[in-house]
């Protein structure tokens, strides 16, 4: 989709610790993309980038880093996709997943140039007890929070509005909540509208004096 494709993207950096972290630059806003290691989350990063950037792999959990990428979209300014870790996979030993959440949650939680989070959720499965919670957290700390529903193609068109009228429901209420997106990186599906949400987070309008 060309009118969605940026200019540029590049891989900049990851972080196993917060002083491993980058310095944050008010100049360019982070957008952080969350969600089950297995929800399709590296091939909706590389949808966004253009490019092959953030690695796919067939064993879910293998992202133990937060990956940063600059990315400069095709319309307005650049901005900085952030990877988090996935979450809520068995696979995955309990210990090495509960390891993850202070270097998540210090992220989430101190870093000034935060806009947004992109919370995915596997439209087959719809939101499960992580993201019913995690929402509601990111929601109280003023985190604008964009649904995204992965996977849209798996299911037909008559049953993907249901499940986002769901989804919408479960996760809560409040002005930081938006309007979940149905995505399928494989068909291009939502991408177009998942960019403008993700301007309009990342680059809010000033408010009228």
């Amino acid at each position: 989709m060309p009118s969605t494709r940026p200019r540029s993207a590049k891989f900049v950096v990851s972080a196993a610790a917060p002083k491993d972290f980058p310095p944050a630059d008010a100049a360019l806003p982070e957008v952080a993309i969350a969600g089950r290691s297995n929800v399709g989350k590296s091939s909706l990063i590389n949808a966004l980038c253009g490019a092959d950037l953030a690695r796919t792999s067939r064993t879910p959990g293998r992202t133990r880093l937060i990956n940063w990428f600059r990315v400069e979209p095709a319309k307005g300014g650049p901005l900085a996709l952030v990877d988090l870790p996935g979450y809520g996979y068995a696979q995955v030993d309990r210990s090495m997943r509960e390891s993850w959440r202070p270097l998540i949650e210090s992220y989430l939680e101190g870093r000034s140039a935060l806009r947004a989070v992109v919370l995915l959720v596997d439209i087959r499965r719809g939101a499960e007890d992580e993201e019913l919670d995690f929402a509601p957290w990111l929601l109280a700390r003023n985190i604008t929070v964009i649904p995204v529903l992965t996977k849209a193609d798996k299911l037909g068109k008559a049953q993907r509005q249901p499940i986002a009228a769901k989804l919408q429901k479960d996760l809560g209420k409040g002005p930081a909540l938006a309007r979940p997106i149905l995505f399928s990186a494989h068909e291009g599906l939502g991408l177009d509208e998942l960019w403008r949400a993700i301007a309009r987070a990342a680059f809010p309008p000033k408010a009228q004096a």
